[in-house]
């Protein structure tokens, strides 16, 4: 059980009806039912989200999100991801494991992937990017995706802090790291 009780069913209609159109009728995440308990940092979180059709096609995005939360051990925000949009982002199990396992130079990745991971990389460990790690990622991805990648580093840094830190119980459904993959 998570360390902050989640909201249990019955919902309110307006909090049913948010929960209804982020999970497209599906139950929620134990990670909204905790957010929603709190109802500002449930606005506050539903406000920051980046899951709309962004300038990012959906790979990029989802090797972002799947990168920042592979390497701040968040395995439940990165299991969902992967069980719910890697087949459809056309990541194959090979990169899904190198986004846990290897750095960007993995031979998995076309060079825009691997700026684009170098980047998280170095978001992730010194929280900005040098003059040529900026160029690399420049050279493949314009300014709004370059905007977007930033944005989704430090929104889904977050969301692993959340995870992690109230000790969210894995999805059911979700993949999991296997305790090789764990950095």
């Amino acid at each position: 059980m998570s360390r902050i009780a989640p909201l249990e069913p019955p919902y309110e209609p307006e909090i049913q009806g948010q929960f209804d159109r982020i999970m497209r009728r599906a139950p929620p995440l134990m990670l909204f039912r905790v957010m929603a308990s709190n109802a500002r940092a449930w606005e506050k979180f539903r406000a920051g989200s980046l899951l709309d059709h962004g300038p990012l096609t959906l790979r990029e995005r989802e090797i972002v999100i799947d990168r920042t939360c592979a390497l701040t051990g968040c395995e439940y925000e990165w299991g969902v991801h992967v069980a719910i949009f890697a087949q459809a982002a056309q990541l194959n199990d090979a990169q899904v494991r190198a986004t846990v396992l290897d750095g960007a130079d993995a031979p998995c990745w076309s060079p825009a992937e691997r700026a684009l991971i170098g980047a998280v990389d170095a978001l992730h460990v010194r929280a900005t990017l040098s003059d040529s790690e900026f160029k690399a990622l420049a050279a493949h991805y314009d300014d709004a995706k370059i905007f977007e990648i930033i944005l989704l580093c430090g929104l889904y840094r977050t969301v692993s802090y959340l995870a992690n830190g109230l000790d969210l119980p894995l999805e059911e459904k979700a993949a999991r790291f296997s305790r090789a993959d764990v950095k």
